[in-house]
């Protein structure tokens, strides 16, 4: 099972990464453009926020599955019997959080793709951005509940 979540989060990692550097080199190339030859990339901003939502929630299954959330040692001193029990129950948590953001994101991606909402510059469907965004929520939601029922020495 820990060689599968690696697999999994190594794909979602690379994938967050791909985003990352392809959001970089457009802005440094923006930016280049814009100072070299006052020749800036159109839709620049709309190709950016698109990468950026594919950047963090493509990313956010990986931080899951490597256990590998913020988190706050105030129990660990006091009762450390009961930091297991939190973890999964935290976890438990993040599940139902993540399915009720997934749900109303399902929602909101219906009514961008039945009324054809598009950006404002490139006329780029807005669909696409919901689409990265419920692929980050639900595949952070099953890898939620994969580490709410892994085993403690698995982690």
């Amino acid at each position: 099972m820990k060689r599968w979540r690696e697999r999994c989060s190594l794909v979602c990692g690379a994938t967050a990464a791909v985003f990352l550097a392809a959001m970089l080199l457009i802005t440094v190339a923006d930016v280049t453009l814009r100072a070299v030859a006052n020749l800036p990339i159109r839709g620049v901003y709309e190709i950016v926020e698109l990468l950026l939502v594919a950047t963090f929630f493509l990313a956010l299954p990986c931080v899951f599955l490597r256990d590998e959330n913020i988190v706050v040692n105030a129990v660990d001193d006091i009762a450390p019997r009961l930091v297991t029990p939190l973890k999964r129950a935290a976890a438990l948590l993040a599940v139902a959080v993540l399915v009720t953001m997934a749900w109303q994101g399902v929602i909101a991606a219906r009514d961008s793709l039945e009324f054809n909402d598009v950006t404002a510059d490139l006329g780029l469907p807005k669909f696409w951005h919901w689409l990265a965004l419920l692929a980050g929520m639900i595949a952070s939601a099953i890898a939620a509940l994969v580490m709410a029922f892994a085993r403690e020495d698995a982690r």
